[in-house]
């Protein structure tokens, strides 16, 4: 099938011309919005030929053409009359999609999701600290817990452990600001105004060690240390004050006495600032802080006892329905929740419910892997299975377990069971933000052996209700997959004829970071090639192979590469960045040019990334994979630029 016949295919799939608002594309996607999803053919979609996978991702229909087609394919479907629209465009109209609560929670995730790595580091911490702080650890060293409690290394592991919470409001400010449209550094002011260290701290306050201040007689203030809604709050007003001021003192018509010829500038940088800071103190101390202080109390009194139902009932209830508020769009309301208990009470309950939900769903993708006679859904199942036990379980809930149905159901029953045991054996990590393997590091506080077993439990239970419940293939496409299988052989054989061995080098220098841990399905799930990921500490990308660019976006975020040897490079410089339109990078190379290794293909700024609250994590993936028997990363941690990256045999 050619690719206007496909474009055709795909357009008559999404409900026709009249359902699709608007189209874009980034590197590998063809972004779609469209009026009513349940008018999509969502089955039709995944199976036409050159489709390498589909999801709903950000109010979007991402369908996976992979590099250079997608380019071809948006063409196409251009050409049939579909609508344009660019990826910001594009964003700013999902984000108004859903009801209120689901637009709110979506900004609570948007000004939690920054600050996890932070939290998922000081809880990492803490667990190292738990497994060692006791007796028969310590007793190894020649000492107790109680002497080590008073020496110095135990001060700074209490530094490494507590600072991250203690100026958790300047956070979670910062982050609102930036979300909202302030000055993130507005913002950060503010929040650390919030935990002074001339306010009575939060956690005196509460073991009665210090007296709230009362202003006016009637108003109790304290410090927020331990706080998250004040801050939040805080943090959206003030963006919003500050940016309603920006408009109107330019209009203010005052004289001057500076020698400036713009006066109107002057004035927005004087009074901006001093005014947000003046009417945003008053209300964080005296008005929101005393406020929401009150009502996040109600909260975590009401989330505490949610937990606290006896019999394993709230990892019942939480484990069985997790993955379905994951498939709304609402989870990260748990963002709240989760910070809430670790700020309170340093430890989490929720994180390990949470894992026996979305290990569940990995077992049960698993089992239709295995099951499977169908090439495609094997290659499919299998990375996302991965996935999902990395933490991502997007890939294996949309590509696999709902497309289905039973596994996903079958996968939520046994999330409540998994749920029921995490609450059974009191599991608690100490931080959030990750699960599963990963999630293991939460657990070194003297729980990591049930966890490990609520883990591997749960995987199971899930694996074998879906194999023996959960999946049939569909018998009038069993013979035709095995056809499709001997093709693909035959394929690879004659494709295999036209590549050689090669080393790939780096393109640039770094930390080296598996495929699997990017935060981006399409490359995690391996869907477009194997590879590596990099988290640069550089601004300069170089060719790692003597080869052709076939492809140099605009944009300047990606790089696509032929080698000499036949191999096929993609490097994409951050997740999402298409979304810059080129702001902060510059290219060096066009397409059709011939390059060396170690030539420049261009540079990239990654505080304008992060300015732009985007991940700077660089993807090197070789997208024809399957014309290898081997692509085997070689590098570990830190790389300098040259150093050998992938073997291809």
């Amino acid at each position: 099938m050619d690719n206007a016949q496909i474009a055709k295919e795909v357009v008559a799939a999404l409900g026709g011309r009249e359902n699709v608002r608007s189209v874009a594309h980034c590197a590998t996607r063809l972004r779609v919005m469209v009026v009513d999803e349940e008018k999509i053919d969502k089955n039709k979609i995944e199976n036409l030929d050159k489709v390498q996978g589909a999801f709903f991702n950000s109010g979007q229909y991402q369908i996976i053409f992979g590099t250079g087609l997608v380019n071809k394919m948006y063409n196409e479907v251009v050409a049939l009359g579909l609508p344009t629209a660019s990826k910001d465009e594009q964003k700013a109209e999902a984000a108004k999609q859903g009801n209120w609560f689901q637009r709110a929670v979506r900004s609570f995730g948007d000004v939690f999701v920054p600050l996890l790595p932070a939290i998922v580091a000081t809880g990492l911490f803490m667990g190292i600290r738990g497994a060692i702080n006791n007796d028969t650890i310590l007793g190894l060293f020649g000492t107790t817990s109680e002497a080590f409690s008073s020496s110095n290394f135990y001060t700074y592991t209490v530094v490494l452990t507590d600072t991250a919470f203690a100026f958790f409001p300047a956070l979670i400010c910062w982050s609102a600001f930036n979300v909202f449209g302030g000055s993130p550094i507005v913002g950060l002011v503010l929040g650390l105004m919030m935990v002074n260290n001339s306010l009575p701290n939060a956690w005196d306050v509460v073991s009665k060690a210090a007296e709230p201040i009362n202003f006016f007689g009637f108003i109790p203030v304290v410090g927020y240390q331990n706080s998250v809604l004040p801050a939040f709050f805080v943090g959206l007003l003030g963006a919003k004050l500050e940016k309603w001021l920006h408009k109107k003192i330019p209009d203010v018509k005052l004289i001057v006495l500076l020698i400036d010829e713009r006066p109107e500038e002057v004035l927005d940088l004087l009074l901006v600032p001093f005014l947000t800071f003046l009417v945003m103190s008053i209300l964080a101390l005296f008005v929101i802080g005393p406020v929401f202080h009150t009502v996040e109390n109600y909260v975590l009194a009401g989330t505490k006892f949610l937990l606290s139902l006896p019999f394993g009932l709230s990892g019942l209830i939480l484990g069985g329905i997790h993955q379905v508020i994951v498939v709304t769009g609402v989870h990260h309301i748990f963002n709240l929740l989760e910070s809430q208990l670790i700020a309170a009470d340093g430890k989490d309950p929720f994180n390990a419910i949470i894992t026996a939900a979305m290990t569940a769903q990995a077992g049960a993708t698993l089992a239709v892997g295995v099951k499977t006679k169908d090439a495609k859904l094997k290659a499919l199942a299998f990375p996302a299975a991965l996935s999902a036990g990395l933490g991502i379980t997007e890939p294996a809930i949309f590509g696999v377990n709902l497309r289905f149905g039973k596994p996903f159901v079958l996968g939520l029953a046994a999330g409540a069971c998994g749920g029921w045991l995490a609450s059974i054996f009191n599991l608690a990590g100490t931080g959030f933000g990750i699960t599963i393997i990963p999630g293991t590091l939460l657990y070194l506080n003297g729980q990591v052996l049930k966890y490990v077993i609520m883990v591997l439990a749960t995987t199971a239970l899930a694996f074998v209700l879906t194999y023996m419940f959960g999946y049939e293939d569909d018998t009038k496409d069993v013979k035709a997959a095995k056809e499709a299988k001997e093709v693909a052989e035959e394929v690879t054989a004659l494709s295999q004829a036209g590549v050689s061995e090669e080393t790939v080098v780096s393109p640039l220098s770094g930390q080296s970071v598996e495929l699997s841990a990017v935060n981006d399905p399409v490359f995690s799930s391996g869907a477009m090639g194997k590879g590596i990921a990099i988290k640069p500490n550089g601004d300069t990308v170089y060719s790692p192979v003597d080869g052709t660019v076939q492809l140099a976006f605009e944009t300047g975020h990606a790089y696509g590469l032929k080698s000499d040897n036949g191999a096929e490079i993609l490097i994409h410089i951050g997740i999402d960045t298409v979304s810059m339109a080129g702001k902060g990078f510059n290219q060096k190379v066009a397409a059709k040019q011939k390059v060396k290794k170690g030539d420049v293909l261009g540079t990239f700024d990654r505080a304008a990334i992060a300015e732009a609250g985007l991940d700077d994590t660089t993807m090197i993936i070789v997208t024809n994979t399957a014309d290898y028997q081997e692509v085997t990363p070689v590098a570990q941690c830190e790389l300098a630029e040259g150093a050998v990256l992938l073997e291809l045999k």
